[in-house]
Formats: C-alpha cells, sequence, structure tokens
C-alpha cells in the first residue's frame, strides 16, 4: 500500500495527515508523490506513524476498550491530542454563540455550526471540546460511507458509557442526512446530550431545518469574517492583506507561476487555487445537497449547469463584473474586463506619458481569451446549457444563504432605490484581478515596454480594483454593524458623482457622509463631493440635514477644511 493509499483509508486529508505527523503540508505531499523517498528511513517512520493512527484513538477507559464503534469516533487521549492542537489559535466571534448553546438549556434542540472551507469550523469544535470534562465528551468525524444508523448506534453506545457532549464534524457528508436529521433533536438531545454538528454544506442544513429539523435546531454561521475578526486572528491589521486573502483563516503571498505552490492551505494565493475554492466550497456544495435531498427540484437547474461543468463560469461572470448584478445579460453578452476597461480610461490620466495608451494597444482579444481560460469562463456559443434568470436568480439565493454575498443598497437622486450585491469574500474578487495582470504580462506588446512602465501599469490595475473594493468592503460591514435605528446606502447624482456611503440616524434625523479612498496620502480631490454644497443640498432635502463628512483611507486621522480623516482601518476594527 502506498503513502496515498494509506492516508486515503484512514479518511485523512492530506492537511490533516502532515498536522498529525508534525510535518508542513508541502513537505508531506512531496513523500506521498515521490516514489524515490520510498527507499529512505524517515518515509518508513512516516508510514508505519500513519499506519498506526486511530488504532489507540478510541481507547479512553477500560469500559471503552470493548466498544467498536460504526463511525469514527475520537475520546480520551485521541480527543485530548486533537484539542491541544488549537490551543495556540484565537477565537472567532461566534465562539460565544457555541459556547451560550453548550452551556445553556436547550433540551430538545442541536447546535449547527456551518459555512464555508476554511473559516475555522472543527477549531471551534476542538476549542470547545477543549473545555469540556473530556470522560464525557466525544468527537465523531463523519465519513461519506457513514449513514445515519450507524451513527445513532454509536450514540447510544456513548449515551451508556456516560458521554454527554457529542460533536459530530462533517456530518452533511451522509447522504441520508438532510431527511433523518430530526432523530438527532427528538431523540438524543431530550436524553440530555448536547450535541453540536458542522459541515460546509450550507444548502443541506437549510433543508433539514426546512423539513426535519423545523425550529429544533440553533445555527451558527462562520462563513463572513469582517476584517477586524481576520487581523485580530491573524495578527495582520492590513486591510490591503484582507483585501487579497480575506473570506478565509489562509493567507500566504505565492506568484501564480510558482509550481512548488501546490499544497491547499491557501485559497486565493492564485488562479488555480480561486478555482479550486469556487468548485469545492461553493459548486460542489450546490451538488451534494441536490444529490442528497429529497426534495430538492427548487434548486435542480443547477444541478444541470453544474454537471456541464458551467457553474464556475456564472459564478465568476458576476464575481468579476463591476456592479455584479444577477441578471441575465451578464452571463449572455460578450465576456469583458471591467478591470480593463476601468485601468485603461485610468491610465489616461497620466498623459502625455508614454504609459497612459499602453492598454489600448495591447491584443485585448487574446489577453480576454487567456484571462477566460483562467477563470473558467465561456461565451454564450461555448457553452452547451442557455442560462436563463431563473438560473441566476437560484444561484443568487445559494450565495445568500451561503453569506457569500450580502444585498446593501444603492439609492438615487430621483429618489428610486436598487439592490447593491457586495461580495463577502473579498480574496475571491481579488484573484481575478490579479488574473488579469498575469494574463497581461503575458502580451508581446505589453512584454516590449520598460520595465518601470510594466510595474507601474500592473500595479495601478490592481489599485484601482483595491480601491474599489475598499469601497464595498465598508459598505457591507458598516451596513451588518449598523444598529436598527440606522440606515446604510451609496447615494448616486443624476449628473454624476456619488457619496461612497451615506450612514442616516432615524435617532437624531441626521446623516453622515462618507468617501473611501484606498490611498495614504490626504489630496483635494478626495473630498471633492463632500465639499460640493449641490450635492450636500439635495442631500439634506432628500435624507436629513448633515452632521458629518468623512473621507476613510489608509492614513492617519486628520481634520482638513472641516473634512475629517479617518483611518480605514481603525474604522473597521471598531465596528462592532
Amino acid at each position: 500500500m502506498t503513502l496515498k493509499e494509506l492516508r486515503i483509508s484512514k479518511g485523512m486529508s492530506q492537511v490533516e495527515c502532515a498536522k498529525f505527523l508534525g510535518m508542513s503540508t508541502r513537505n508531506y505531499q512531496n513523500y506521498e508523490n515521490n516514489a524515490e523517498k520510498a527507499k529512505t528511513a524517515k518515509y518508513h517512520a512516516i508510514y508505519q506513524k500513519l499506519e498506526a493512527y486511530g488504532q489507540s484513538a478510541v481507547v479512553a477507559t477500560p469500559t471503552e476498550r470493548s466498544v467498536e464503534f460504526r463511525t469514527r469516533v475520537t475520546t480520551g487521549a485521541g480527543l485530548k491530542a486533537l484539542t491541544s492542537s488549537v490551543s495556540k489559535y484565537g477565537k472567532r466571534d461566534c465562539y460565544k454563540s457555541l459556547e451560550k448553546f453548550v452551556r445553556g438549556n436547550y433540551d430538545g434542540r442541536i447546535c449547527i455550526l456551518y459555512g464555508l472551507r476554511r473559516t475555522g469550523k472543527t477549531t471551534l469544535l476542538f476549542q470547545m471540546l477543549s473545555e469540556l470534562p473530556l470522560e464525557h465528551s466525544a468527537y465523531i468525524k463523519v465519513q461519506p460511507t457513514d449513514n445515519m444508523g450507524h451513527l445513532t448506534k454509536d450514540l447510544d453506545k456513548l449515551f451508556e458509557l456516560g458521554y454527554r457532549y457529542v460533536f459530530i464534524d462533517e456530518i452533511t457528508l451522509m447522504n441520508d442526512f438532510i431527511n433523518t436529521a430530526a432523530v438527532l433533536s427528538d431523540i438524543f438531545s431530550m436524553m440530555g446530550m448536547k450535541i453540536v454538528v458542522s459541515g460546509t454544506d450550507s444548502l443541506g442544513f437549510a433543508m433539514a431545518n426546512r423539513d426535519e429539523l423545523y425550529d429544533r435546531s440553533v445555527t451558527i454561521h462562520t462563513s463572513f469574517i469582517p476584517f477586524r475578526e481576520y487581523a485580530r486572528l491573524l495578527g495582520l491589521p492590513s486591510v490591503d492583506s484582507y483585501i487579497e486573502y480575506g473570506g478565509t483563516l489562509k493567507m500566504e503571498n505565492a506568484t501564480l507561476d510558482d509550481p512548488e505552490v501546490t499544497f491547499d492551505e491557501v485559497a486565493f494565493r492564485d488562479d488555480e487555487s480561486t478555482r479550486k475554492y469556487i468548485d469545492t466550497a461553493i459548486s460542489r456544495n450546490i451538488q451534494h445537497t441536490l444529490k442528497n435531498d429529497r426534495h430538492g427540484e427548487y434548486f435542480n437547474q443547477l444541478r444541470e449547469l453544474y454537471e456541464k461543468g458551467e457553474l464556475t463560469n456564472v459564478i465568476n461572470r458576476v464575481v468579476q463584473h463591476m456592479n455584479h448584478r444577477f441578471v441575465l445579460r451578464v452571463v449572455n453578452e460578450e465576456f469583458k474586463s471591467s478591470d480593463f476597461g476601468s485601468a485603461r480610461e485610468l491610465l489616461l490620466h497620466d498623459a502625455p506619458a508614454e504609459r497612459s495608451t499602453v492598454l489600448y494597444d495591447v491584443d485585448e482579444k487574446t489577453l480576454l481569451e487567456r484571462l477566460k481560460a483562467i477563470i473558467e469562463v465561456r461565451e454564450k456559443r461555448e457553452t452547451t446549457i442557455e442560462v436563463t434568470q431563473e438560473h441566476m436568480d437560484k444561484v443568487k439565493k445559494y450565495l445568500l444563504m451561503l453569506d457569500l454575498i450580502v444585498n446593501c443598497t444603492e439609492r438615487y437622486e430621483t429618489g428610486g432605490e436598487a439592490e447593491y450585491v457586495v461580495f463577502a469574500q473579498p480574496g475571491m474578487r481579488y484573484a481575478i484581478a490579479k488574473a488579469l495582470v498575469h494574463s497581461l504580462k503575458q502580451d508581446e506588446f505589453f512584454k516590449s515596454q520598460s520595465e518601470a512602465n510594466r510595474e507601474y501599469i500592473a500595479a495601478k490595475i490592481l489599485s484601482d480594483v483595491k480601491g474599489r473594493m475598499l469601497e464595498d468592503i465598508v459598505l457591507l460591514e458598516t451596513t451588518k454593524a449598523a444598529p436598527r435605528t440606522s440606515t446604510v446606502f451609496r447615494f448616486k447624482f443624476d449628473k454624476g458623482g456619488e457619496y461612497d456611503m451615506v450612514v442616516y440616524d432615524s435617532t437624531t434625523n441626521s446623516c453622515k457622509l462618507y468617501e473611501v479612498k484606498h490611498s495614504t496620502e490626504i489630496t483635494k480631490r478626495q473630498a471633492i463631493h463632500l465639499r460640493d454644497a449641490d450635492k450636500c443640498a439635495i442631500i439634506e432635502k432628500r435624507i436629513s440635514p448633515i452632521s458629518g463628512k468623512y473621507v476613510l483611507y489608509r492614513g492617519e486621522d486628520a481634520v482638513v477644511d472641516g473634512v475629517q480623516y479617518l483611518n480605514v482601518e481603525k474604522y473597521l476594527c471598531s465596528l462592532k
């Protein structure tokens, strides 16, 4: 048996295996993939250690030694080892909600912990288990071959042995979970067991709640990681870092051309890892739920898109679109990069410098074909399924359920209002911009430019994207943190121009105006709309009196001509 076959037989991922062996994921992969390593003594030591994995994990007391579990149950010394492995990590904000459930009186209900991959679900489980009495606690890691029959038999045995805290990880891997979940709340929770389940299949949990677990569960979401939490947990109070990697609790600097970076610790390090993340964390998530749900006809249109390999095309079309609209034309129109078009216009302001028109002279068609291949976008003629508005609506509904997108508000001078969708995982959005720069650097005309101009243009593209993303991050996080007495929205004027954010407070009948800039320097142009008397008069007529004018940027706090400049990182960290 090879190392890979042995790992799979133990039901372990490469990341889990590396952690168990005390190795980096990259080093473990080298041993698994390189047959020559089989001749070394170190390889045999690794093999023997892995071979012993799980053999004693279930043994905790003399009473348990004769017990055989049908699922992968860990108690005693094995559980202590698992929980100690997370002692160095900080706790997610939602840990308090998990602790409230475990410590509180919730008979007849189970706790559901769900969210996208790499958002800290398993770490949360281990952190909570580490604070519970070891002799009464158990951890179950569900495998795809498990079923509810096996699980209930093991829960019966655990209850007889005195276990009262059972945490079940990746429970949605069981094919029959959606249709049999009520047994956990109706029987075992009523017997006095505290049951916490987790998984990435958010739609599966939603459907189980709709039928089997109706009003018998407490749900905790992990997908959305605001800047303040990201900065605290990773020790990275940098909004640029959050833009590049935000959305998961893994980050690393790497390039698209680095063949050594093949491990999957980082979700958004490059185009390939982003595509893989979208496919495994989102597209497969949808497919798995539809396959296992007996009432899944509502989302059936998405199964067809996934099976034809065209679901990622729809998602990425919306992600890269300037306004993130879930409308049919976004998918059916000929693909254009909103980032490329924006950067081309922006560079014109550098005239008469030679670099100002470079993006007008590159081979745009070839560049876009290269970009489309990287992010798996197809033209309508290249697809096998005709995407309908119903498809778009279902994708949007699912992404909302995943906490991947949030509906914010955009208001107009005319009095109208529109929905403005913001992606809650900035790293996914930024990876597409990096893919554009990577494609641009392959263009022959672009290569002919001086190195200084090439680097300047590439930085300009990414800075432009970061600026627009920072506006979205501020709007999203302010919206989520706002009290019920406040309303948060963007405001657009008929004759052009906008306020990136307006916050109206109904208790004082006043509002604050915000412009958001990615810059570290103060310039007059940043506050041009804030100083525009006509625009301010429109706001006071349409909304309310203005109580404050602010520019959020990456520099130090200051006051210039009545406008307050606030550090955006401090502002985001202040939101609760």
